[in-house]
């Protein structure tokens, strides 16, 4: 069972508002969950955050992981430390063998030897 932190939307039509909580990774966005951890209003400046710090450091210790969205909140709160992104190296490939040229046949006939049709 993977467990994720994520957040569930709440609130009317335009006016969002979030719930921080801890479910099975393969529940619905708004469906059952195993723990609410907080809440995330994005509509008030600024966006407020109020998150249960002992039970987050708990989840993250038992291995919970946090959605990107989730892990944005959690740098904010000075919960995770923000990780600086490296891109993989590309893989090397082997340079390419150049192949000859093969040989032409001498019955065949290149577009360059066929004779051109008169239109008279």
């Amino acid at each position: 069972m993977a467990i994720k932190i994520r957040l569930t939307r709440k609130g009317d039509k335009k006016s969002p508002f979030y719930r921080v909580v801890v479910a099975d990774s393969r529940c619905a966005r708004d469906g059952s969950y195993i723990e609410n951890l907080g809440t995330y209003n994005p509509l008030v400046d600024p966006a407020e955050i109020k998150l249960k710090k002992d039970r987050v450091e708990y989840w993250l210790k038992v291995g919970a992981q946090p959605t990107d969205t989730a892990k944005e909140l959690l740098i904010k709160e000075g919960l995770v430390e923000k990780v600086a992104y490296r891109a993989p190296k590309p893989k090397q490939m082997p340079p390419a063998k150049k192949e000859a040229p093969a040989p032409a046949e001498e019955g065949a006939e290149t577009p360059a030897e066929a004779p051109a049709e008169n239109a008279e």
